[in-house]
């Protein structure tokens, strides 16, 4: 923070059940006035009320938002859900109003509650970490303020703290605090801690964010990008953790169930976490690669060991089974040591080193380093390059480390890396911005004013259902003027399916980038250099049905951004983006009539008797069609997504050759079940392992997606006969499936019914649906509180109008 002038900073934090907000004064020499506070207990409301609570806040001080020079919000550790909805809105509010925003430590300013209760010398925190774990932290403190004593947050087992502070030769000088004490208190009790601050001072709050944030330097070390503004975290997901002890057997459990090795898998996924079983190829890889070198390979036995340890990372890029690179490290304090970048002589320049720093990299940051370094041989141009453009620049060499006139180079960056470098692979992964931060638009012509005028009002939407971060700007005739989609599948596709916990993570990594890239779109729509929050009319977002924890971010950013920019907003309900995606194909739909949404996540029939009227004749009774192609996809170790290389296989196959149950076929309603056709496909599998016959996989994809359609369709077919009507629709992700969209028109076409399935780019989810019916909502002048809050379960029809849609067209 320049010391020219002081700042007025909103701080804000919600990742304990104390939602923390305070707006404060901090002078030029770090002096904290708190203007107004309004910390106040939220468990499990912290969605519903943050927003408000700051325009409370605000209110107090007589301030508006225009007024402020910041924002600081708390990143954790702390609920990890928690965490994200205080970040996601204060990106929302930063964004809206042009503002920096900064991020510091909540078990910081748990320390400075402490201190401003009270306390003095060493001060131990036990944040609640959930799972029978506290995030523990030891401070300094004086009349100064709280000083902490460790580089980077970790996580303990509860008893594992207890033991740690009880056998200190300073256990008796102690004073607990924190939100783990609500939980753990008794422990730390028995084992004879026994001061402790008062419950009331267990929490952050307001002040102490500033406090905490004065202390740690951030208004001066962090660039103010919200983009950069990332949670703490201190380990991985539980899926990577799990990932990682399946991978570690000796034998793939893969071929366990199907006889298919992570060969075939290979051909779709080049990047997997090293496993034990890749100590032998890592190791001949590394010997073929430093031969003739000073430098000592490493051995078999060594990868083995390292692979063993906590606090690791390792990656390994495969081809067709071959193990053709490979990188990792290991977590040394707050910085993680990249110990080992390798990649075959023949596949180099292919942005393979490139795509395994940064896996690595994202690896470190969960495990809750702040920086990431290596060393490099100086004479190596290719890996200076590299290295380069993932952020990394020098702090120290070592003379001759690697042989007579080959210095070592010490290289650092802070996390997370460059965006630049994720962009450079060609790979549409979640990403920080690069732009510098806040944007301004340029000077706008005559004729950009006069395009802006023509569109009448302009409305972004945001949709963060499930595993895509997606926004889009729509303008009052329904043009979607910029349609932006960061998908997220590399991230889940080596689980076979998406994990709920990574997709909110990458939401709040990838949400702001995202907001930028279709503003500038949009503003190239209209001859800009990009739009600004004041060129918007209203908001709408996806607000259900979907992953909770990936709905929320979406949410919270949409509401902190309408908070900011003085807009309305707007709730729109996922599967009615999905139904009105149809407008794009065919312009003059009107109900009545039928629809089938097929995703990942929903399976259901639906009548549209009047926009808004929506009567659900049927719904899947376990999997959704999506999922059972995920899932069989998995089992054949096809990798993921599962529906179109499914889809690819079938195209070459018998759809004959194997007899699967139609299931509910002929159950005189509309419901649907996936799940016994899925276990009939893996028995199917198992018995031909067990006869020793190879596997015919077009023909078993073909039989299988027959089974599934042949189901589809004949429901379809009852649905419309019943109803009467003359138009029938798809929505969902499947969609895109060309054997379902061919079946369905061949089966209602002949009865004189109207087939309309979206175009390919709108069958997915995307925010450009979204627009849809924001739209139709604003045009009705149908808008939603800023206590609004995800519905991962809401029904089909939740915050519709009876309005009519504007039929849109892409730009």
């Amino acid at each position: 923070m320049s010391k020219a002038a002081e700042k007025i900073i909103l701080a804000v934090d919600t990742s304990t059940d104390m939602l923390a907000c305070a707006v404060g004064r901090v002078g030029a020499d770090g002096a904290v006035t708190v203007l107004a506070a309004r910390d106040h207990l939220c468990r499990r409301q912290a969605n519903v009320e943050l927003v408000t609570t700051v325009q409370q806040a605000l209110a107090d001080a007589s301030l508006t938002m225009a007024q402020l020079d910041a924002v600081l919000v708390g990143r954790g550790p702390g609920s990890f859900t928690g965490v994200r909805i205080g970040i996601a809105t204060a990106k929302g509010l930063a964004c809206g109003a042009g503002l920096p925003l900064y991020g510091t430590s909540a078990l910081d300013a748990m320390a400075w509650s402490a201190h401003a209760a009270g306390a003095r010398g060493l001060l131990a925190v036990a944040g609640d970490a959930m799972r029978g774990e506290v995030y523990p932290g030891i401070y300094e403190l004086d009349e100064a303020g709280a000083h902490r004593t460790f580089p980077a947050e970790t996580v303990l087992k509860a008893d594992a703290c207890v033991a740690a502070w009880s056998e200190r030769a300073d256990a008796a000088e102690l004073t607990l605090t924190g939100n783990g004490l609500t939980k753990y208190r008794g422990r730390f009790e028995a084992a004879g801690l026994s001061s402790f601050c008062p419950e009331e001072a267990w929490y952050p709050t307001g002040e102490g964010l500033l406090r905490a944030a004065v202390e740690a330097g951030v208004f001066g070390e962090q660039p103010g990008d919200p983009a950069l503004v990332l949670p703490i975290y201190t380990r991985l997901s539980d899926a990577e953790e799990a990932e990682r002890v399946r991978l570690g057997l000796k034998k793939p459990a893969s071929v366990e169930l199907t006889g298919v090795d992570d060969a075939l898998a290979g051909i779709h996924l080049q990047l997997r976490p090293m496993t034990m079983n890749d100590t032998a190829a890592v190791a001949a890889l590394e010997a073929a690669t430093y031969e003739g070198s000073a430098h000592t390979p490493w051995t078999e036995k060594m990868f083995y060991e390292e692979l063993s340890q906590p606090g690791r990372s390792w990656w390994v890029a495969h081809d067709q089974g071959t193990v053709i690179g490979f990188a990792g490290g290991v977590l040394a304090g707050a910085d993680f040591e990249v110990e080992e970048v390798v990649v075959d002589a023949a596949r180099r320049r292919e942005g393979i080193a490139t795509r395994l720093v940064a896996r690595v990299a994202y690896d470190a940051q969960m495990l809750g380093a702040q920086t990431v370094s290596l060393e490099v041989d100086e004479k190596n141009e290719p890996a200076h390059a590299l290295y380069a453009a993932l952020g990394l620049v020098e702090e120290g060499r070592r003379p001759g480390y690697y042989g007579a006139g080959h210095d070592a180079l010490i290289l650092r960056a802070p996390l997370p890396l460059a965006a630049d470098a994720v962009i450079a692979t060609g790979r549409p992964e979640p990403a920080p911005s690069i732009r510098p931060w806040p944007i301004v638009p340029g000077e706008r012509t005559p004729e950009a004013e006069a395009a802006l005028a023509a569109a009448g009002p302009l409305i972004l939407t945001i949709e963060s259902s499930c595993d895509e971060t997606a926004m889009a700007v729509t303008d009052s005739h329904g043009v979607v003027c910029a349609s932006v989609v960061a998908t997220q599948i590399d991230f889940h596709a080596r689980f076979g399916g998406v994990v709920p916990e990574i997709a909110s993570r990458k939401h709040t990594e990838a949400i702001v980038g995202v907001f930028e890239e279709t503003l500038a779109r949009a503003g190239e729509h209209f001859g800009v250099d990009t739009l600004a929050p004041s060129d918007l009319a209203a908001v709408g977002v996806t607000a259900g049905p979907g992953l909770v924890g990936a709905l929320v971010v979406g949410v919270a950013f949409a509401k902190g951004l309408c908070a900011a920019a003085d807009l309305p907003l707007i709730a729109v309900h996922h599967l009615e983006g999905h139904l009105m995606a149809n407008l794009f194909e065919t312009p003059d739909l009107e109900p009545p009539f039928v629809a089938s949404i097929v995703s990942g996540g929903n399976t259901m029939l639906v009548h549209v008797r009047a926009w808004g009227d929506y009567v659900l004749l049927g719904a899947t009774i376990d999997d959704a069609v999506g999922e059972a192609f995920d899932k069989v996809a998995k089992a054949l170790g096809l990798g993921y997504p599962g529906g179109p290389v499914i889809s690819k296989l079938s195209a070459q196959g018998n759809p004959k050759a194997i007899h699967f149950p139609r299931a509910m076929m002929h159950s005189g309603d509309y419901s649907f079940s996936l799940s016994g056709l899925k276990t009939a496909v893996i028995t199917y599998i198992e018995g031909e392992n067990r006869a020793g016959r190879p596997i015919n996989l077009p023909d078993l994809a073909a039989s299988f997606e027959a089974a599934v359609i042949d189901v589809q369709v004949a429901k379809a077919v009852s649905a419309v006969e019943e109803t009467g009507v003359a138009d029938f629709c798809v929505g969902g992700g499947v969609a895109a499936n060309p054997g379902l969209r061919a079946a369905y028109k061949r089966a209602l076409e002949k009865r004189g019914v109207r087939v309309t399935v979206p175009p390919m780019r709108a069958c997915g989810d995307n925010a450009a649906m979204i627009g849809i019916a924001a739209l139709r909502s604003y045009n009705a002048g149908s808008f939603s509180p800023l206590t609004l809050d995800a519905d991962p379960n809401a029904a089909l029809g939740t915050w519709a109008t009876s309005n009519a849609p504007v039929p849109p067209t892409w730009e």
